[in-house]
């Protein structure tokens, strides 16, 4: 009788109530593993100590990556069984990867060289079992199509700097998990416009985990970070979403947003991708010295140091990416190029706005 049931079970009918069934799992499976993993990481010292370039004060354990993996995968594992459970499976094989190499790196130190390698197997788990890849620009610079190996890449590429995007921006109390859950939000409605019933379930899943994770993040008795085993399986999930989301666009010719997903997708994450490459320019061209260096110069550091608190930091850096979210959707019918230009230029003015009013009121 199960498993008549399972072979006609359609998900598209059954939409609300999965993504209930899976957020309510990792809402309530990390919610509960938290306070088991504070004590553990209390007993044995595994803290993140503050430093001269740290935000924070005192110690801090940083082991909330375990459970953010944890919940998700608990909650992909009940309900995937309906789902496509090819894509899921790698998901989670590709996570589980990222996940103890973060975890290392978090208790030890792991170096760049590994992660780097760890992350780019990942990556290539869901691009050739999967082909699931970004074959060109939707017109923008007139590139439409790019050859095979180019685009596979050019979305190694994008999974990498997703990745070390999140990676680079866990630095300031509920910044990298709100905007992961921002994403996550924005791509699950995408995916149920697409009918992507899996990756709605995926996404609902790590928002259940991320609104967990939030509440001790924010917390001042019971604090947490995500750790580099939080960061890395949550960039890697949103680069899994943005690569696909394109990737569907572009292979219909009926997609509701081929000739504007690859904006779309670079609004949702212009906080993260402007933020890394910022940095990286920093790095590379001022100061002379490796991208992967730590320092104060991230934008989040700019904004603590002209007054704001963590939460006003957080709240100010979403709200503007929610703008340019909404920005990008209404734009979505002119030219692709045009798109690409209004958002650039929106984006800059809006995260630049409150420095150049400060400059301006102090001259």
């Amino acid at each position: 009788m199960i498993k008549e049931l399972l072979e006609n079970f359609n998900p598209v009918d059954y939409v609300g109530w999965l993504v209930l069934i899976a957020s309510a799992i990792s809402f309530v499976f990390a919610f509960g593993s938290y306070p088991a993993i504070i004590l553990v990481a209390l007993k044995k010292n595994l803290m993140d100590k503050s430093g001269d370039r740290s935000s924070h004060k005192g110690t801090v354990p940083n082991l909330g990556g375990i459970g953010l993996y944890l919940s998700i995968v608990v909650s992909i594992t009940i309900t995937g069984a309906t789902l496509d459970t090819k894509s899921l499976f790698l998901i989670l094989g590709s996570i589980t990867l990222l996940f103890f190499l973060g975890l290392k790196d978090d208790i030890l130190i792991l170096s760049p060289r590994k992660k780097f390698m760890g992350q780019l197997l990942a990556a290539l788990l869901l691009i050739i079992f999967t082909d699931t890849r970004i074959y060109g620009f939707s017109g923008i610079l007139g590139i439409t199509i790019m050859p095979y190996w180019v685009s596979v890449g050019f979305t190694l590429f994008v999974y990498l700097l997703i990745i070390n995007a999140f990676n680079l921006i866990d630095g300031v109390d509920g910044l990298a998990g709100s905007l992961a859950l921002m994403a996550c939000i924005a791509f699950g409605v995408l995916f149920y416009l697409y009918n992507d019933i899996s990756m709605v379930v995926l996404a609902a899943s790590a928002v259940g985990a991320l609104v967990s994770f939030l509440y001790f993040n924010f917390s001042k008795r019971r604090k947490m970070f995500m750790g580099d085993s939080g960061s890395m399986i949550l960039g890697f999930i949103i680069a899994v979403f943005a690569v696909r989301f394109i990737d569907a666009s572009e292979s219909s010719t009926t997609s509701l947003f081929r000739s504007s997903s690859p904006i779309l997708t670079l609004a949702i994450l212009f906080f993260p991708l402007l933020d890394t490459l910022r940095i990286f320019f920093i790095r590379i061209v001022v100061h002379k010295k490796s991208p992967f260096s730590a320092d104060n110069n991230h934008l989040h550091h700019r904004f603590l140091r002209f007054g704001f608190s963590h939460v006003q930091t957080t709240l100010t850096i979403v709200c503007i990416n929610v703008a340019l979210i909404l920005i990008a959707y209404f734009c979505k019918n002119i030219d692709i190029n045009w798109q690409l230009i209004i958002l650039l230029a929106s984006g800059t003015l809006l995260y630049s706005l409150y420095f150049v009013f400060d400059w301006i009121k102090g001259k």
